[in-house]
């Protein structure tokens, strides 16, 4: 017979067992610009930032598979809620809240096999004010932030990642991108070991969900 003390006991091994597939993940950042939302990372060869819907943009860190499954079904959502209500339905919230049942309930299901996977959701508005960053964890639980956001290894090192965003400056799109790449390899190589091989083999990805409503395709690759 499981008890309580046997739960929580497996719910912790769940975790630890999550977080130290989570800790050698590549941190994805965000940051709003007058021109949209910004997402930055470095991959390997999947990339990691896709649109979801019309003004929704995702990237996620963890087990590849997870992140795509996830992927897949705030897409399959997105579509089907723009179909049979409008677009104006779809929104980051409904997506997010969405998304984290089946992840609540896969933490804390002993027969299946639990997402490791941090996922950042954006949706950009009428102004950078105005733009909303949801950072969805394995666990079903997520966090709301504005203005930016990130994902990483560990929840710490993503609050320390948000700290750091906060200090960019004003510049152009491509000066926050250039501003962009010690933070995220500061995150990767704290103690500057690695120095210019924190890069190596690794390729830049960055996406701008646009924010003008007249673009017939808001989101680009940059």
């Amino acid at each position: 017979m499981l008890t309580p003390y046997d739960w929580q006991e497996g719910i912790g091994n769940r975790a630890q067992y999550i977080e130290g597939k989570l800790a050698q993940g590549s941190p994805v950042l965000a940051i709003s610009r007058p021109e949209g939302v910004l997402f930055f990372t470095y991959r390997r060869q999947t990339r990691k930032i896709y649109e979801i819907y019309d003004r929704l943009i995702f990237a996620g860190t963890g087990q590849q598979s997870d992140v795509d499954a996830i992927r897949n079904a705030a897409l399959e959502f997105a579509s089907r809620e723009g179909f049979q209500r409008s677009e104006e339905d779809v929104t980051i919230q409904r997506v997010v809240t969405a998304m984290s049942a089946p992840l609540k309930r896969a933490f804390g299901d002993f027969g299946s096999a639990p997402a490791v996977a941090r996922s950042l959701f954006a949706e950009v508005g009428e102004t950078p004010e105005d733009d909303t960053y949801y950072v969805l964890d394995y666990d079903g639980d997520y966090a709301v932030s504005k203005g930016r956001a990130a994902v990483a290894g560990t929840l710490d090192l993503g609050d320390s990642l948000e700290k750091a965003l906060a200090e960019i400056g004003d510049g152009d799109l491509a000066a926050t991108v250039e501003a962009l790449k010690p933070i995220w390899i500061k995150a990767v190589d704290p103690d500057g070991e690695k120095g210019e091989g924190a890069t190596e083999g690794l390729t830049l990805e960055a996406a701008l969900m646009d924010r003008r409503p007249g673009r017939e395709n808001r989101f680009r690759l940059l």
